[in-house]
């Protein structure tokens, strides 16, 4: 690879580290082109990227980003995927990895908290953004639902009675 190629790819990279939100680092060895595509799709559609990297190039990148200390991890066949969206890039790695063995999470990071496997893994466990949003509102909603019930119910009873009073009385004795 050219110089100036090294020179622009470490570039890419370091603003991919300055501008993300997290970072997982995988292995991939064995995987085909196939299958590196359709991971790469998926975590397009959850909001990410899925990259292929050199690992000098790589750790050369990372330097004097808070990403820093992901460093060590960048050995063997490793790609990194990235997002705003923490949980969804994990979700979309750890599922994949339980498909197809050939995916291994090393472990990442989501600002300056270092993840490892089996963070990754919890993290992927919890709701998506979009989960944990529609969960708030429905907490938000449910207080104002109830209220508009309680103030309801002793007009409906009120109007109930009413009408059992009114059908007595026209009622031939």
């Amino acid at each position: 690879m050219e110089r100036a190629k090294k020179i622009e790819l470490v570039a890419d990279l370091n603003a991919i580290f300055q501008q993300t939100g997290s970072v997982l680092v995988t292995h991939f060895s064995g995987l085909s082109v196939a299958e590196i595509s359709d991971l790469r799709r998926r975590m397009r559609e959850a909001g990410g990227r899925f990259r292929v990297t050199k690992n000098r190039l790589a750790r050369r990148a990372i330097e004097g980003t808070m990403y820093a200390p992901l460093a060590g991890m960048f050995e063997g066949p490793t790609a990194i995927a990235c997002s705003d969206d923490p949980i969804a890039v994990a979700k979309v790695a750890v599922g994949y990895a339980k498909v197809n063995n050939k995916l291994v999470v090393l472990g990442g990071a989501m600002a300056e908290t270092l993840l490892d496997a089996d963070a990754v893994k919890a993290l992927a466990a919890l709701p998506s953004l979009d989960g944990i949003r529609g969960q708030i509102v429905a907490l938000l909603q449910t207080p104002a639902m109830r209220m508009v019930t309680l103030l309801q119910a002793p007009a409906g009873q009120l109007a109930r009675v009413l009408s059992a009073r009114s059908a007595q009385q026209e009622e031939p004795t």
